[in-house]
């Protein structure tokens, strides 16, 4: 197994990245963040790898972080999520944002990315949310979420205030992690809208 390569930048597109490591030079499959952060051609980097082997194709995925590989590893393990997913999914999300969705049950902040409907956004929660908080890209946020998301009473009634007021579900929970679910919903909403207009 190939744990990470040290070379020299010889190729990149908007989905592939090829590094030279002594005469050769190994193709990867990278989310755009990894493609963005390598530099330019002749650049000398160093990326995480994974390696995945089937019947008929050996493939290399590359990583500019630790995180970003942890995650694109826990993704492959969901029933149904490949790796192409896994790298759009990637590409469009950093993994701490990734773990608040999945702490959070946002499904729809998940369904933006191509080739993930709202079965798959779901059961990637379903498989998902227990193990988040225990991952390196998790913020220190993302395990007050996982236990506020799961929280009824005022909590829950403030988020869903915020989410009609057109606030992702990951947002609204988010900005609600921290206050007292003994503060009444009305004043929790108003306390909430004062984190997000500071863009928290």
């Amino acid at each position: 197994m190939i744990y990470s390569l040290s070379g020299t930048l010889v190729y990149y597109d908007d989905s592939s990245i090829a590094v030279e490591c002594g005469g050769v030079a190994y193709l990867c499959r990278a989310t755009l963040s990894t493609i963005a952060a390598v530099g330019v051609i002749g650049s000398q980097v160093e990326v995480f790898t994974h390696m995945l082997i089937r019947n008929d194709a050996l493939d290399l995925f590359a990583f500019a972080d630790k995180q970003e590989l942890d995650c694109f590893k826990m993704l492959i393990g969901v029933t149904g999520v490949g790796p192409k997913v896994a790298l759009s999914l990637l590409s469009g999300m950093p993994p701490d944002r990734f773990a608040l969705s999945i702490a959070a049950g946002d499904y729809k902040a998940l369904t933006v990315a191509p080739g993930v409907g709202k079965k798959l956004a779901e059961r990637m929660i379903l498989e998902l949310r227990d193990k988040v908080g225990a991952a390196d890209f998790s913020s220190p946020q993302t395990s007050q979420i996982s236990q506020t998301g799961r929280t009824a009473g005022n909590l829950s009634e403030a988020i869903s205030a915020l989410v009609a007021l057109g606030y992702t579900q990951t947002d609204a929970t988010l900005a609600v992690s921290d206050l007292d679910e003994s503060v009444p919903v009305e004043e929790m909403v108003k306390l909430a809208l004062k984190k997000l207009a500071r863009g928290r």
